[in-house]
């Protein structure tokens, strides 16, 4: 087994048992918290998260730790391997009892994901990526092959908080004016890997994006043959401002409708 095949073994049992710990907890008496006007947290976040970097270390006791809850760093390191985590993305679904939230798992090396794993417990489906492609429940992805912007369906993603709704309300506009329907579905690390199955053409944000919201999920569209770029249409890193991706076909109509959001065009 080569380093790779490792870290995508980890990744994949990793996000497995974080999920779990999150599912055992799902639809019950559970204490919200808030980080902030919208941004919600519970004891299933942090404990999910525990449980992923327990798994984590069994094998790669050395290895940074890049996590959304407690005092875990908040950059990937440009060299050395490191991992991403998203305990439970899509928090705000989770405690809404509706089921569109996964544990996301992103094994990276020198800044560049290599292997990923995003597990939603609730839907009965496990994502996962390695250097030979992306997966669903074990069957090769491949993004759609629509070209049409009529028969598209493109997701506008993270959050847009309450003092850019202007943005947020841009971003809806921009899609129905150019593609078939839009969706929400509340969680990118959902969105993301739809996209590398077929599901949805495209997602846009202008925002920059946090590595546990994304990392896992455009390595997953890349390696079912989609596109991720910024909003100046260079390939998408963990570090960059906004979020552009499709599946390759209609990129150009995709990155029109994320530059649109703030007249970029």
């Amino acid at each position: 087994m080569t380093d790779t095949d490792e870290r995508a073994a980890v990744a994949e049992r990793a996000a497995r048992a974080g999920a779990q710990v999150a599912h055992e907890r799902f639809r019950s008496d559970i204490e919200v918290e808030t980080k902030g006007d919208a941004d919600v947290v519970t004891e299933a976040d942090r404990a999910a998260q525990r449980t992923v970097i327990d798994a984590i270390r069994e094998t790669f006791p050395e290895d940074a730790i890049v996590g959304e809850e407690e005092e875990e760093r908040k950059t990937v390191p440009e060299t050395g391997a490191a991992w991403v985590i998203d305990p439970i993305d899509g928090t705000d679904n989770y405690v809404r009892d509706i089921p569109v939230w996964a544990t996301a798992v992103a094994a990276v090396v020198d800044g560049e994901p290599v292997a990923a794993a995003i597990v939603a417990p609730a839907l009965d489906d496990v994502y996962t990526a390695d250097a030979e492609g992306a997966y669903r429940n074990g069957e090769q992805l491949s993004v759609s092959d629509v070209s049409d912007p009529k028969r598209a369906a493109v997701a506008p993603t993270l959050w847009w908080d309450f003092d850019s709704r202007d943005q947020y309300a841009a971003a809806c506009e921009a899609v129905v004016r150019r593609f078939g329907d839009l969706r929400r579905l509340g969680a990118a690390q959902i969105v993301l890997p739809t996209v590398a199955a077929g599901g949805l053409e495209g997602v846009i944000s202008n925002l920059a994006a946090n590595p546990w919201d994304s990392v896992a999920g455009v390595f997953m569209v890349r390696q079912a043959g989609g596109r991720a770029t910024d909003m100046d249409g260079n390939r998408w890193r963990h570090d960059s401002t906004g979020l552009v991706v499709s599946n390759g076909a209609l990129h150009e109509t995709v990155l029109a409708a994320t530059r649109a959001i703030d007249d970029r065009d």
